[in-house]
């Protein structure tokens, strides 16, 4: 069995609360970086200290406000979903959207948001960091996941044992990402979606697993789930206390419709 005992563990992931603020902010520029795949940056004043005590994994609410709220209670009835932030500076914050034509209220707002159209930013409630140095990573996930991929990609040193799997629409819908291994890309080719990571991840026996203590992200439709856990746990007896799998959204039966779910 590979699973590690606490007392011989390289890392350990320590979650901690950050104060919850609401800012305001406005779309300042836009990036098509991908057919279906846009990043923003929005800036504010409001945006002072965001990223303070936070981690490597964290999760902001952002409120699509039709006009202009004169408060934060009125802001915080706006339609809004949870995305990752993905990079961030003093007055700025880039954010990254998968937009699935007309459907969705935030890849709508992402791909066709007039410049200085408004934008709420909530949280993060709390923070997720790695402290120490996993021996291995695995990092999979669809689209949505692509912004959370980029931040822990970014702390996997060089040299370092690593597999970073994610699924995307075919091979046009690629969207470079930046990692210290090569990025393994799934296709769906008019599939369900998850279903080429799943498969992915099921083909991934014990003999795949890598030496030593491994943290394993991974996220995806919230059927990816059970496929992950069945990978990190029962096939690669990863610590469950000591990896991140999850679900982001939620399909309908069609599997056609992306419903906020992280």
């Amino acid at each position: 069995m590979h699973l590690s005992n606490s007392t011989d563990a390289r890392f350990a992931l320590e979650r901690s609360r950050v104060d919850l603020r609401f800012r305001f902010t406005r779309l300042a520029s836009r990036e098509w970086i991908g057919p279906d795949y846009v990043r923003v940056r929005v800036q504010g004043d409001d945006l002072a200290g965001f990223g303070e005590g936070l981690g490597h994994d964290d999760h902001i609410r952002i409120f699509f406000p039709d006009g202009a709220p004169s408060s934060v209670a009125e802001m915080r009835e706006a339609p809004s979903r949870e995305f990752t932030p993905l990079r961030w500076g003093e007055d700025w914050l880039d954010l990254e959207f998968a937009v699935h034509g007309d459907e969705g209220v935030a890849g709508v707002w992402a791909a066709g948001a007039p410049m200085g159209s408004l934008l709420g930013v909530g949280g993060p409630r709390g923070t997720l960091r790695i402290d120490g140095a996993p021996d291995a990573w695995l990092l999979a996930g669809d689209e949505t996941a692509i912004p959370q991929i980029r931040r822990y990609a970014a702390a996997i040193p060089d040299g370092a044992s690593a597999r970073v799997l994610v699924e995307v629409a075919d091979a046009a819908h690629e969207v470079r990402i930046d990692a210290p291994v090569a990025v393994e890309y799934v296709h769906r080719d008019g599939a369900r979606p998850t279903s080429a990571l799943i498969s992915r991840l099921d083909q991934l026996t014990e003999a795949d697993r890598p030496d030593g203590d491994v943290f394993a992200f991974i996220a995806a439709e919230q059927a990816v789930v059970k496929a992950g856990r069945s990978l990190a746990v029962d096939r690669w007896s990863l610590d469950p206390e000591r990896i991140v799998v999850k679900g982001y959204w939620k399909a309908d039966e069609s599997g056609a419709t992306y419903h906020a779910a992280h």
